[in-house]
């Protein structure tokens, strides 16, 4: 397992998976261990995966100071990891809230970045979250599925803030709720680091103004990834993530929810791999 020092000292791992041209892949949660992002669908047998294990998950240490959890904070993190592969310049994806993480790492460092993937990124860096109206609208579509009755009053309540997260609602977060999402979901609590979780996004975080204004000046070829059935982000919040670059194009991948590669590794992969290598 590699590991390289944080600018503040902090032992940082990534994990290498494939073989090929590397593709720096940012985990979302926030702050849950790269391990849930397997190896794309099979991405890794077109690209070198390189998964960080952000500071406080899986294999990284936990750093001296908490404060340093907050996203912007890491972004630093995501360019020492660059400067010690040896990379000028390197294609990003980020999954979820490690949208928001790259997002930033876009803005403050335009120049390393080669190719940016988004995928199912809810662009808190950008100040526009989905909403609960999203979320709600979203679920709503999976009334049909026999779980329905029982997790959508759950989900309803948890986005009003009348009660805690519930696994009973997860299936909302998958395109499918077979046993490959059972099992995946079931690890997400031993993965996530809740105490910086909680400050990823905290006061501080995020400029939007100042990070839409950079972004609307970076050229690199930008991919927004949407799932059809997600509520966070919905594909019409993707869309309006995507207008915010010069050089974006905008997917949504038919039938997937927040985990596109879970729901059709194929259609996921082909369409990331046509990103990356500019044939799409």
């Amino acid at each position: 397992m590699p590991t390289f020092s944080a600018s503040d000292g902090t032992l940082i791992a990534y994990h290498l998976r494939g073989e090929g041209e590397p593709l720096l892949v940012v985990p979302g949660g926030p702050m849950r261990a790269s391990a849930y992002l397997g190896d794309l669908g099979g991405l890794a047998a077109h690209r070198q995966l390189v998964l960080l294990d952000l500071r406080g998950t899986g294999d990284s240490a936990a750093p001296e100071d908490p404060a340093t959890y907050r996203c912007d904070h890491m972004v630093d993190d995501v360019e020492v990891l660059r400067d010690h592969i040896g990379l000028a310049h390197m294609d990003v994806l980020g999954h979820s809230a490690g949208g928001s993480l790259a997002m930033l790492y876009a803005a403050r460092y335009p120049e390393r970045v080669a190719r940016l993937a988004l995928v199912t990124a809810t662009p808190w860096a950008l100040g526009m979250p989905a909403t609960a109206e999203d979320r709600l609208a979203a679920a709503g579509s999976r009334e049909d599925e026999a779980w329905f009755a029982q997790a959508y009053p759950a989900f309803e309540a948890w986005l009003a803030g009348e009660g805690d997260f519930d696994p009973v609602f997860a299936p909302f977060f998958y395109g499918r709720w077979d046993d490959a999402a059972k099992a995946h979901d079931a690890r997400a609590d031993d993965e996530t680091n809740d105490e910086a979780a909680g400050i990823y996004g905290s006061d501080g975080a995020y400029d939007p103004p100042r990070t839409r204004s950079e972004l609307a000046r970076f050229t690199a070829p930008v991919l927004v990834l949407a799932g059809e059935l997600d509520g966070g982000p919905r594909p019409e919040l993707a869309r309006r993530t995507a207008e915010i670059f010069p050089n974006a194009e905008y997917a949504v991948q038919p039938g997937a929810g927040h985990y596109p590669w879970l729901d059709d590794a194929d259609w996921f992969v082909r369409r990331v791999v046509a990103f990356l290598d500019g044939s799409g």
